[in-house]
This record gives C-alpha cells, sequence and structure tokens, in this order.
C-alpha cells in the first residue's frame, strides 16, 4: 500500500474528565471512555464517566473537532444483559462516534435495535483472523476492529489485506500476555473475571503492606511482588509479578516494559493500519498529554516527511519516562527470528 497521504488516526485514552481533555488539547483525533459500572474493561474506582461527565466531555471533544469512542467492552452474563442494553441504548441517545464492542449478542442488540450507531470490534474480542473480522463485519456491520497485541507486522498485513474493516493497532502502553479477552489468571485469584466484571485485579482484593523485608503486595492474599524502599511499587497483577522459580526470584511471566512502536508508523501505514491506539485508560491526566503529545509530533512529522521520517530521541526520552520499568519494547510486531 502507498503510504502517500496517509493519515493515522490517534486514538486517546480517558480515564476521567480531565484525561479526556488533556488528551483533545494534546492532539487526540479520537478518545475512548467508559462508564461507571461493570460494561468496560477498566471498571476501577475512580476512574469512568457519569453522564453528566460524559455530556461535557463529548462536547468539549466535538465542539473541536474529535470524536468520541464509548467501550462497552465486557461480556454480560445472562443475569444481567439488561444492563449492557441499556449502555448500547445510552450510547445511541448520547450520539457517541463509536461502541467499541466484545461480545456478540450485545454486537446483534446493537445492530437491531440501533442501526444508526457505528460499531467497532473491541481488543476484547480477541479476533485474529480476517475471517472472524469479516464474520463480524457481514453479521453485525463492524466498521473497525482493535486488533490483540500478539500479532506480527505480516500477520496485520495479512488481515489488512483481506477485510473492508479498518484496523486499528495499540502503538503505546502497556501489554498483555494472554491474547485479550482470553485471560483467567485474575479471575483464578480472585473469583471475579476481568472479561465480565470489568478490572484486571479487582482493586477490593489488592493489599499494600509494608513489612520489614520491604513493601508488599498482594492480589486475595497472594504474594505478587516485594519492593525494596529505593523501588518503586507497582499495581499487583499476577502476570507482572516477580515469583521464587527453583530458588530464583524474577518477572516469571511478564516483565513490565510498555509497547512502543514509534519505529514502526511508517510500516504500520503502509501495511494497513488506520488508527494508533494508546493504552491507559487507568493513567493520569498527566500521562495521558504526555503521550499523546509526543505522538501527534510523530504522525504529524510522517505525515509530512513520509519516507524521510525518522524517529527523534527526545520523543522517545518522554515515552521512556512513563513506560513500565522505563523500558519499551516492539512487542509481537518485531519477529526477527520469523
Amino acid at each position: 500500500m502507498n503510504t502517500q497521504r496517509k493519515k493515522l488516526e490517534l486514538v486517546c485514552p480517558a480515564g476521567g474528565l480531565p484525561a479526556l481533555k488533556a488528551a483533545v488539547d494534546n492532539g487526540a483525533d479520537s478518545v475512548y471512555f467508559g462508564f461507571k459500572d461493570a460494561t468496560n474493561a477498566r471498571n476501577f474506582t475512580g476512574l469512568n464517566f457519569d453522564l453528566a461527565q460524559i455530556q461535557e466531555g463529548i462536547a468539549y471533544a466535538h465542539e473541536r473537532g474529535r470524536k468520541v469512542l464509548l467501550a462497552l467492552n465486557t461480556f454480560p452474563l445472562a443475569s444481567n444483559q439488561p444492563d449492557w442494553n441499556v449502555a448500547v441504548d445510552s450510547a445511541a441517545e448520547l450520539q457517541v462516534d463509536a461502541v467499541i464492542m466484545a461480545d456478540p449478542g450485545l454486537m446483534a442488540y446493537a445492530a437491531r435495535v440501533h442501526p444508526q450507531l457505528r460499531l467497532h470490534l473491541s481488543v476484547q474480542g480477541s479476533a485474529t483472523s480476517y475471517e472472524a473480522i469479516n464474520y463480524y463485519h457481514e453479521r453485525f456491520g463492524i466498521q473497525r476492529v482493535v486488533l490483540p497485541r500478539v500479532l506480527s507486522l505480516a500477520q496485520v498485513e495479512q488481515l489488512a489485506a483481506n477485510t473492508p474493516v479498518q484496523i486499528e493497532v495499540f502503538g503505546f502502553g502497556g501489554l498483555c500476555v494472554m491474547v485479550e479477552g482470553r485471560c483467567a489468571l485474575s479471575a483464578y485469584a480472585t473469583g471475579k473475571s476481568p472479561n465480565c466484571n470489568g478490572a484486571c485485579s479487582p482493586d477490593q482484593y489488592v493489599r499494600w503492606e509494608q513489612t520489614p523485608r520491604g513493601m508488599e503486595t498482594r492480589l486475595n492474599g497472594i504474594l505478587i511482588d516485594r519492593y525494596a524502599d529505593d523501588e518503586r511499587a507497582g499495581y499487583p497483577t499476577l502476570c507482572k509479578g516477580r515469583f521464587t522459580v527453583k530458588d530464583e526470584t524474577y518477572y516469571a511471566i511478564e516483565e513490565p516494559a510498555s509497547l512502543n512502536t514509534l519505529e514502526l508508523v511508517p510500516e504500520l501505514a503502509r501495511v494497513g493500519v488506520s488508527a494508533i491506539k494508546i493504552e491507559g485508560r487507568q493513567r493520569n491526566p498527566a500521562y495521558v498529554a504526555q503521550v499523546t503529545k509526543v505522538w501527534r509530533a510523530a504522525l504529524d512529522a510522517f505525515a509530512a516527511e513520509q519516507e524521510r521520517f525518522a524517529v527523534r530521541e527526545a520523543w522517545m526520552a518522554e515515552l521512556n519516562k512513563v513506560s513500565e520499568g522505563q523500558s519499551h519494547t516492539l512487542g509481537a510486531y518485531y519477529r526477527p527470528w520469523k
């Protein structure tokens, strides 16, 4: 695909109204957010929007020519399906620009009751083949898919070449070792599934305790990590904990690092990606402002320079300041052994 005149949409997180405004003010093309309930996959205390905040946020974004995307990307159960249907009704009434969904039953409801509502397939839908993506498009009218962070660039290119659906990929932020939508680690430890309750490591199960051996973080009583006085204590998730294995203590599942695909921008455009998503609805407005500002500068530079585009050291330095473990990776996109 010719990258000339190719414009990549910048999609940024909004865990609250200040973060939404920070994203818009620093150059986001679109912002994504959720209600204050289990209908979205960042259902944490202190995050998300009530009705008044949503209305203010939508007005703020639309007045500045930006789009608002609502995440309804968890899976309802038979006992609470009506709550998710009401959320779809609210999305249509609020006139959001798109709803990001994972559950096929909910998509069927949206397509039937609100056919004018634009639908995006969430990363929680775990669609990793063009056959799956095309099924959602043909059956429910999905217009865009957010791809799981487990695909190589070659696989992304194959998907884009075989579907009319727009492709959105994660460009920066936290990683997940699982195919999104299929993780059971947090549910195993707490009994509450992040796919249904909206929170990986729900806050009611999280404990920090200062001990003679350091700051300990636990999830439902399970020791996740122990930090020295000069270390920054992270949020306890099972996949990013340090565990003792055969008398050696280390990050046994995944080391803290952020996905950062800044150097892949020309390749992402070439293979047919339409939008770059920044992860981080659980992060503060300062993080949103800093990351959005850097990515806006980078995408504008690529639009102007095309084949002459080069990553600036200052951009990487700014992003590393807010990366997990202050380090970054290209994740699954880059696989030199293939």
